[in-house]
């Protein structure tokens, strides 16, 4: 049992938490919900020991074993699957006993250090750890690889499956399905349910929420209060509290309206049944929500399309990949894509992660190139593309208002301000500095730019990684209101149900209309991997030695290209940080500025081509090593 009793938290000058009275039971799931920057992290480090309440107390446990997700991950040369055993501390400090006795020989020391390890179930500790990479997405043969190898979103994901080898009591996950595909969130869902100790968990998920948790903790305006259920019914108990306060109730009629031309137009207007059953029963979870939907702090739109061609944009008999340099063979990611965009067509795209649906994506927007076939697009085609690196590219130092303007120059700045207002940029917020917004800032102001555009076709990669339930919702009312078309990358299961139409699943290099909803693919991906296990013990009887081996052949070929290209990209990148790194000291030189001032305007302008050039090579390699490891 975990107690807060007249629990206060500061975070500088500002008060978080207030008179926070509640009580975890153990065995509980709870989630944490609330606005950015409410406290949650807060509250974590709290339960951490990182920081002391500044008022009231925290009783927990004297021997609680407490688990969490480390923030950073080294560098190390130890292999992944060691690097997840050693998240069980005291097991690997059993193992370390054991090894130091037998090479000094000690038989007595070693006695006990076996018996402490079998009383830990350390001897399939490895066969639990590579369940736990394998869930997550690790492919076997990566298992062995030096963690210092894997790229940051997959070091994340080496630090949750550490966290999850640990025994513990309480267990901490702070967003543990960012980095994650839907197959990896899925798998950690039925992991969770399974859980036997207390777990405190902080997502903007509520999909997954509703799959894991028991109890919302719902933290506002410096006060804490617990439901009993998932968020879905947290919304429901939420809502009738506030149509008891009698707030905002002529807001809440309008909200209600609102809602009811959604469900009403979904009924009438959905290309496939299944998806229409799937979005009506998304819906109904959210009837009786009114209150809070209208309690929201805003509401976006993205403005009707100047034009709306019928036919948007199509691939042809494409190859998606990427070319191969100096005579090296292309690496193909996907193989006769046939891909048809209509006026008003929402496609969910579905696949693992490392598949290819960002390499379709990009190939759609025509950063990409097809290595065969075709791209046709219509001459009044307009697309908004938020990519998953759209975030990182916004410039330091500039406003929200300094973007937009250099995106519109000749437009007046009463008019920017409006629209940067719509947007929840209002009044001297549209004047600070990205450099300290939250991530989800950062994606709303990313969004609000590609708006601004007024594009009939939008394109977006992953838009929810850094957004909190409340923007997620906005979100979807917004594209659900979008009269262009829309093609979706997402691990958010809601914002795919409320959104799309129609599905297209991607993987094994392969892109392929789904005919199903997102239920149906949960149990695609489980019978998939079934099959694979077994096709793994099974020889094909099919497939004869010669296509077997010329398969392995084109394997082998587009892999070697595959990773020639991405060693080019790693000596590219270096070379491109060593001149950087020149011209940032030039720059930091105040002799510098004493020269001519075109020569100043070449360094600045130098810096900023290599910067997008490294930024365009770190996606490419993110998403070929993404392929290799799967």
């Amino acid at each position: 049992m975990i107690a807060f009793r007249h629990f206060a938290l500061r975070r500088g000058s500002r008060l978080l938490l207030s008179d926070i009275d509640l009580v975890i039971q153990s065995g509980w799931r709870l989630g944490v919900v609330g606005r950015n920057g409410c406290g949650k992290s807060s509250l974590f480090a709290t339960l951490q020991g990182q920081l002391e309440a500044d008022a009231g107390e925290l009783d927990m446990p004297a021997k609680l074993r407490l688990a969490s997700v480390a923030q950073e991950t080294p560098a190390l040369p130890d292999p992944a699957i060691d690097y997840v055993m050693g998240g069980d501390v005291e097991l690997a400090a059993a193992i370390r006993d054991e090894a130091d006795a037998e090479a000094r020989g000690d038989t007595e020391a070693m006695a006990l250090a076996h018996h402490r390890i079998e009383e830990l179930h350390g001897y399939d500790a490895r066969a639990r750890a590579g369940r736990l990479l394998h869930g997550l997405g690790f492919s076997p043969e990566t298992h062995e690889r030096a963690v210092c190898e894997f790229s940051g979103g997959w070091r994340v994901r080496l630090n949750l499956a550490r966290a999850l080898m640990a025994p513990s009591d309480l267990l901490l996950l702070d967003e543990p399905t960012n980095h994650l595909d839907l197959d990896a969130v899925l798998w950690l869902e039925e992991w969770l349910r399974r859980y036997q100790g207390t777990l405190l968990v902080i997502s903007h998920d509520r999909e997954f929420l509703d799959g894991v948790i028991t109890h919302t903790l719902h933290l506002n305006e410096g006060r804490g209060k617990l439901y009993a259920g998932n968020y879905s019914a947290f919304e429901r108990q939420r809502a009738e509290q506030l149509r008891l306060q009698q707030i905002a109730h002529e807001r809440e009629q309008t909200e209600r309206a609102h809602l009811q031309s959604f469900i009403d137009r979904f009924k009438a207007k959905a290309s496939k049944a299944k998806q229409a059953q799937s979005r009506m029963k998304r819906l109904e979870k959210m009837a009786g929500t009114e209150a809070v939907r209208a309690e929201r702090p805003f509401r976006f739109q993205f403005a009707v399309p100047e034009r709306l061609p019928d036919s948007m944009l199509q691939l042809e008999d494409v190859v998606a990949g990427y070319a191969g340099e100096a005579g090296e063979p292309p690496a193909v990611i996907l193989r006769d894509v046939r891909f048809r965009l209509e006026a008003g067509e929402r496609v969910g795209l579905l696949g693992p992660n490392g598949a290819g649906k960002s390499t379709l994506v990009k190939t759609l927007v025509g950063e990409l190139p097809a290595l065969e076939g075709e791209r046709k697009s219509h001459k009044d085609l307009k697309i908004g593309y938020f990519a998953q690196h759209t975030v990182e590219s916004l410039r330091e130092g500039a406003s929200p208002f300094d973007h937009l303007q250099d995106k519109a120059p000749g437009v007046g700045a009463q008019v920017l301000r409006d629209f940067l207002g719509g947007w929840n940029f209002a009044g001297d917020r549209a004047f600070e500095s990205v450099d300290g917004f939250s991530g989800g800032e950062r994606a709303r102001l990313a969004l609000a730019l590609i708006a601004w555009d007024k594009p009939n076709l939008l394109l977006l990669d992953e838009p929810t990684n850094h957004l909190d339930l409340d923007m997620r919702e906005a979100l979807a009312d917004a594209l659900a209101d979008f009269d262009g078309a829309l093609v979706l990358v997402s691990h958010d299961r809601h914002l795919l149900g409320m959104v799309c139409d129609s599905f297209w699943r991607v993987a094994d290099h392969k892109v392929e209309s789904f005919d199903g909803d997102l239920d149906d693919y949960a149990r695609w991906l489980r019978a998939r991997g079934s099959a694979s296990k077994k096709a793994e013990s099974e020889a094909k009887p099919a497939e004869s030695a010669a296509d077997r081996r010329r398969a392995a052949a084109a394997q082998r070929e587009t892999e070697k290209a595959t990773r020639q290209r991405v060693k080019k990209i790693e000596t590219r990148v270096a070379a491109i940080d060593e001149e950087l790194t020149k011209l940032e000291q030039k720059l930091a030189d105040p002799q510098t500025y004493n020269g001519p001032t075109a020569e100043l305007m070449k360094l600045g302008q130098r810096q900023a081509e290599l910067r997008k050039e490294k930024e365009t090579l770190e996606a490419e390699w993110l998403e070929l090593y993404e392929l290799l490891e799967a």
